[in-house]
């Protein structure tokens, strides 16, 4: 269930990032509320993806889905 909410919220942010090239892809979600992501295309290389991951992705994920404790990327 947990794993349905996080790819949900996913789904709505993927927009904002393929605009510029990029996406993320779930990897995992652990028990504890830690999200897996990869960040790819665009994303993957840029400079910016650290500020991506936790001001765009982590923010709308822990806001959305309280159980969501931290986002990292792999």
């Amino acid at each position: 269930m947990l794993k349905e909410k996080v790819e949900d919220v996913l789904s709505r942010i993927r927009p904002m990032l393929q605009r510029d090239g990029g996406d993320v892809e779930l990897v995992d979600v652990e028990p504890n509320g830690v999200v897996k992501v990869r960040l790819v295309g665009a994303c993957g290389t840029c400079p910016m993806s650290t500020v991506t991951l936790k001001n765009a992705i982590e923010a709308t994920l822990k806001e959305e889905v309280p159980e969501v404790k931290s986002v990292e990327q792999v």
